[in-house]
C-alpha cells in the first residue's frame, strides 16, 4: 500500500515538474494537467507508475526486513529452518526466500494499482474505475477484513461460535480473530 502512495506521489511530482500548472498546449487545443493525468488510459503514465511501484515494494521490504536480525533471533530462541544450518546460511536462505516473495507481490501490487486503466480500455467510465479501483479496492478489503476480524473476537468474549462455521478470520497481523 505504501508503495503504491509513494510511487504516484513521485510520478505526480515529476509531471508537475516538467509540464507546469499552467495550460499546456496540446496539438491544437490547451488541456490542463488534470486532464492530461486523467487522459492517460495506458501509456508512459501507468507504466512509470507501475515500474516505480516494483522498485518502492523492493525499497520498503529492505528497509523493514532485517534477515540478519532474523538470522540471529532464531538462533537465540533455539529455532531453526528444518535443513539449513543456524547463522550466515539462514540469513541467506531468509534473503533469498524474500526475494522470490517480493517479486510477485510487486507484481500484484502494479497490477492493482494499474487496474483503473484497464477498466478505462474496457469501457468503464473513468469516475467509477477511479473510485473502485487500485488504492481504493486495497483499503476497502483491509477494512473489511479488520472489521470482521473484530466483530468475531467480540462474539467470542460474549461465548458464540463466531461468524463463519469454515474457520476463524485471520486479519493483516495475521492474529485469529480472538483477544
Amino acid at each position: 500500500m505504501t508503495d503504491i502512495v509513494t510511487g504516484l506521489t513521485t510520478e505526480e511530482v515529476n509531471k508537475l515538474k516538467e509540464q507546469g500548472l499552467d495550460n499546456i498546449p496540446v496539438g491544437n487545443q490547451s488541456k490542463t494537467i488534470g486532464q492530461i493525468i486523467a487522459g492517460n488510459v495506458f501509456t508512459y503514465f501507468n507504466f512509470v507508475f507501475a515500474v516505480l511501484i516494483i522498485l518502492f515494494t523492493y525499497f520498503y521490504t529492505a528497509i523493514t526486513i532485517n534477515p540478519t536480525q532474523m538470522s540471529d533471533d532464531l538462533k537465540r530462541n533455539n529455532g531453526f529452518i528444518p535443513g539449513v544450518k543456524p547463522g550466515k546460511s539462514t540469513k541467506d536462505y531468509l534473503d533469498t526466500i524474500m526475494d522470490r516473495i517480493t517479486l510477485p507481490g510487486a507484481f500484484f501490487l502494479a497490477l492493482v494499482a494499474i487496474m483503473p486503466a484497464f477498466a478505462r480500455i474496457a469501457g468503464v467510465s473513468m469516475e467509477f474505475s477511479q473510485f473502485f479501483g487500485g488504492t481504493s479496492l486495497l483499503i476497502l478489503v483491509g477494512v473489511v477484513l479488520d472489521t470482521l476480524q473484530q466483530v468475531e473476537s467480540h462474539l467470542l468474549m460474549r461465548h458464540y461460535d463466531g461468524l463463519l462455521k469454515s474457520g476463524r478470520i485471520k486479519g493483516r497481523s495475521g492474529a485469529v480473530g480472538a483477544y
